[in-house]
C-alpha cells in the first residue's frame, strides 16, 4: 500500500523499541505562502460574459377597438332603410315617319294608329302642306315607331333609350335619302327626337345626328285650339324657301 513510515498508537508487546526520529512531530507544510501586498490587493473577480444572441423583435400588431361612437353610426346605417332610386315609367308615344317633296316629317299618331284617308288629323295634315308648297299626298316611310318596344322584359325603356332609338330610326332614313328640313309634329317627336319641349314649337333647331328640324304642335292640339294655326302658318312662311325649288 506504499506506507513508508508507520507509527502505532500503543505499544506493542515484544515489539522492537521505535527510532526516536520517527517520534518527532512534523512541522505543517504550506503550500504556498503569499506576501503582504499580494494579501493586500483586492481580487478581481472576472464575471463570465453573458451570451450574447440577437436581439428578436416582436411586431406588435394592435387591432383598433371601434369606439362606442362607431358602433353607434354602424348600428344606425344598418337601421337606416335602403333608398332606391325613383322608377321612372317608359314613356308611352306612336310616331309615324312620312316624306314630303324635300322634307321628311315625323309625326305623332293622335290615336296611336296609322292615319287613314279621311281622319280628321290627316286631313289637317294634307291641308298644312299644301300651305307650304309641298305634296298634300306623303309618302309613308315604314311602320310606326311605337314605344316602349317591349310589354315585359329587363330592357331599358326609359327617355334615354327612347330618344336614341328614335333618333337613330330617323338617322337611318337621311342615309338612304337626305332631306332639306325635317318636321318633327307633336310633343313626342319634339322631346325625343329633337330633344326640345314645348317651348321650341315653332322655332328651326339643330340636332347633331339629324341636321335642321321644325319643332310643331301635335295635329290634335291643332285642331282642339285653332289659334295655334297663324303661329305654324307665320313661321312656315320663314322657313318655305328652304323646300321649296327654284322652278317653282
Amino acid at each position: 500500500m506504499q506506507v513508508v513510515n508507520w507509527l502505532p498508537r500503543t505499544e506493542l508487546p515484544f515489539a522492537a523499541p521505535s527510532r526516536p526520529e520517527l517520534l518527532q512531530a512534523l512541522e505543517p507544510y504550506e503550500v504556498f505562502e503569499t506576501s503582504g501586498e499580494e494579501a493586500a490587493a483586492p481580487v478581481a473577480v472576472v464575471k463570465p460574459a453573458p451570451e450574447t444572441r440577437p436581439a428578436v423583435e416582436r411586431a406588435k400588431i394592435e387591432v383598433p377597438r371601434p369606439s362606442p361612437v362607431t358602433k353607434a353610426v354602424k348600428v344606425a346605417e344598418e337601421a337606416a332603410p335602403v333608398v332606391k332610386a325613383p322608377v321612372v315609367p317608359p314613356p308611352r308615344f306612336a310616331l309615324q315617319l312620312l316624306r314630303a317633296g324635300r322634307c321628311l316629317l315625323l309625326v305623332e299618331l293622335p290615336t296611336g294608329e296609322r292615319f287613314q284617308s279621311r281622319d280628321p288629323a290627316y286631313l289637317l295634315l294634307k291641308d298644312m302642306l299644301r300651305a307650304a308648297g309641298l305634296p298634300d299626298s306623303p309618302q309613308i316611310i315604314g311602320e310606326p315607331v311605337r314605344w316602349p318596344l317591349l310589354v315585359r322584359g329587363t330592357m331599358d325603356q326609359g327617355p334615354e333609350a327612347a330618344r336614341d332609338f328614335v333618333q337613330g330610326f330617323v338617322s337611318a332614313r337621311l342615309e338612304d335619302e337626305p332631306c332639306v328640313c325635317l318636321w318633327l309634329i307633336g310633343l313626342p317627336a319634339v322631346r325625343f327626337a329633337g330633344e326640345a319641349n314645348a317651348e321650341s314649337w315653332y322655332r328651326e333647331l339643330q340636332v347633331d345626328s339629324l341636321g335642321s328640324v321644325w319643332a310643331l304642335p301635335g295635329l290634335e292640339l291643332l285642331m282642339e285650339e285653332p289659334q295655334r294655326k297663324a303661329d305654324v302658318w307665320q313661321a312656315m312662311r320663314r322657313l318655305m324657301a328652304r323646300w321649296k325649288t327654284t322652278d317653282e
